[in-house]
């Protein structure tokens, strides 16, 4: 109605009359004619070469006459092609004009057929899909001519884009189009769903059928070779994308622009991983600049305070050096202030004791006051010997009340009195075997029995005499007035000269003996633990077939000669010896 209508429509509101709404449908049906003569094309050799039982054979569009329209033809223009052509073609109206027409041959019919099938839209779409006019080719993978890419692959998507289900269906672009464009494309086309179907190439009719197991077995034919088709369809809609998308282009250029974007985020990274590093060690570097300026600095102050130390040492060595001469030349020629030989020996053990223990301030004062009357020297030396005999005497008796009873159990547990030379042995064994050695004490009566010749001490006897001994600051002085004792009381059983003269050869050996050293480039100062460290690696570096074995490892060491060296090795080795020999027989005990 709606052609009718709308001419209803007009006539109203124009004030026409009806017989002007005819004349005016009748001129638009005229006119509408004369369209579909240009529009319609009609073939009447092909339509007489049509064979009416071959209708699923033929061109159905070319039958209607709309060979150039095809699947772009509306559902009306087949209307009015099919209507055309009835009247041009019916068998009564060619019977009319004289034609002889055959019953049972006649080719109207194949219009009738092509107008159920192009009518019908599931019809239509099957007999669409396998357009004969469709050109299912696909092109080749661009190897050189790639310039002229759009020009190739465009028309292709442009006729396969009617079978996609998803619309509206993205086009190839041309070489601007940008990557988000070409993704989209290829993302479409590689998960392309595409509704072409072969029905319409059925071999056999299911309903030409006897009953219904051949239906069923005809039906079940027919599905297999439509998949069939349908997956060589796939494969041909993905080797179309496949080829398409290796022979672009512009995937060539996004690669490469994507691989120069990685490398210039890569290299930036590069660029600043690099600058942090080289601040971290910029940073790093200032700061062991620092701490190295201030170890320096540090290193320094210590080199000037141990130069000065040293420096003070040494001064305070030869004072009292020069002190400890002047105290026993004055005595020496006073006759250490005796007025008889038997009291030489006890005075000149004194004035070594003095020696040993004063300091440089207490000797200058004393040798001053010594030589300030000489007709009063004795006097005042006698004094002198009484005051410090005095104070030993006292701390004694204060080292005993502070040791209290331990030390009163030890000596009486003690037996026989210490020799001179036990004394000093067990003072080296206590410096061989510190704290922290396995049975200490044990190994200390040990080392003494072996180095004395005499009947081993017990363990208990040695701690009670190193209280006894070390309790004090008088340990050592108190061992060389025994020693002196001892020389008195030989002294009293007659053998007064031999002991003189060992006396006053020990008093000038003393003095020649710090003199000789010096000469002799020894350095009696004790070891550090720097020191021996570099020795013992020396001895490690520099084997015993090093030549000039002894040259090469006095100069590793500082300060310390090549006769110093040779010295610290001999006793080291008479240490380790004793101290194995030692352990030895404290396991075996």
């Amino acid at each position: 109605m709606g052609r009718w209508f709308l001419n209803q429509w007009d006539r109203i509101n124009s004030n026409r009359t009806l017989s002007h709404g005819i004349l005016s449908e009748s001129s638009d049906s005229g006119s509408e004619e004369e369209d579909d003569e240009a529009l319609f094309e009609d073939d009447l050799e092909y339509l007489r070469s049509l064979d009416p039982k071959e209708t699923q054979e033929q061109d159905q569009y070319k039958v209607l006459g709309l060979a150039k329209l095809r699947i772009l033809a509306t559902d009306d223009q087949i209307k009015r092609a099919h209507r055309q052509k009835v009247l041009r073609h019916h068998p009564d109206k060619r019977k009319a004009a004289g034609e002889e027409i055959k019953e049972d041959d006649d080719y109207f019919s194949c219009i009738t057929k092509a107008f159920e099938i192009l009518g019908n839209p599931v019809t239509r779409r099957a007999f669409d899909s396998v357009d004969p006019t469709f050109d299912d080719d696909v092109p080749e993978v661009l190897k050189k001519e790639k310039d002229n890419f759009i020009e190739v692959f465009g028309p292709v998507f442009e006729q396969n884009k009617r079978w996609g289900v998803k619309t509206p269906v993205p086009l190839l672009g041309d070489m601007d189009s940008s990557r988000e464009d070409v993704d989209r494309f290829y993302s479409y086309w590689y998960e392309f769903d595409s509704w072409r179907e072969y029905s319409h190439l059925d071999e056999e009719d299911k309903e030409k059928a006897g009953d219904k197991w051949e239906r069923r077995e005809i039906d079940k034919i027919n599905k297999a070779q439509r998949k069939e088709k349908k997956a060589e369809e796939t494969k041909r809609i993905r080797k179309l994308v496949d080829n398409a998308y290796n022979s672009d282009p512009r995937i060539a250029k996004f690669r490469e622009e994507e691989k120069n974007e990685k490398l210039a985020k890569k290299k930036a990274k590069a660029d600043q991983a690099k600058a942090r590093k080289d601040e971290e060690e910029r940073v790093k570097k200032e700061q062991e600049d620092a701490e190295r300026k201030e170890k320096e600095a540090k290193e320094e102050a210590d080199k000037v305070k141990k130069a000065a130390e040293k420096k003070e040492k040494d001064e305070l060595k030869r004072l009292i050096k020069i002190e400890r001469k002047r105290l026993r030349t004055f005595s020496k020629e006073q006759n250490y202030f005796v007025n008889d030989d038997d009291e030489k020996v006890t005075h000149l053990a004194e004035v070594e004791k003095m020696c040993d223990i004063y300091t440089c301030e207490q000797l200058k004062d004393l040798v001053e006051r010594l030589e300030k009357d000489k007709t009063k020297s004795r006097e005042v030396f006698i004094r002198e010997m009484n005051k410090l005999n005095n104070k030993m005497e006292e701390e004694r008796i204060e080292e005993a009340q502070m040791t209290g009873k331990t030390s009163t159990e030890g000596s009486s547990k003690a037996g026989s009195e210490w020799s001179t030379e036990e004394l000093q042995l067990m003072i080296k064994a206590i410096k061989l075997f510190p704290a922290g050695t396995v049975n200490r004490w044990e190994v200390c009566a040990e080392f003494i029995a072996q180095k004395n010749n005499s009947a081993p001490r017990t363990a208990k006897e040695v701690i009670s005499k190193a209280k006894e001994m070390q309790s004090g600051n008088f340990a050592m002085s108190s061992l060389k007035e025994e020693v002196n004792k001892m020389a008195y009381e030989n002294l009293q059983k007659g053998q007064n000269k031999k002991v003189l003269e060992i006396a006053a050869k020990e008093s000038e050996a003393s003095q020649r003996t710090e003199t000789s050293a010096e000469m002799m480039g020894i350095n009696n100062s004790p070891w550090n633990p720097d020191e021996q460290k570099l020795l013992e690696q020396a001895l490690k570096t520099f084997p015993a077939s090093t030549p000039e074995r002894w040259d090469r490892i006095s100069e590793t060491v500082p300060n310390r000669s090549k006769k110093d060296c040779m010295k610290r090795y001999k006793e080291l080795a008479e240490l380790i010896k004793a101290k194995k020999a030692a352990l030895a027989a404290a396991k075996k005990s």
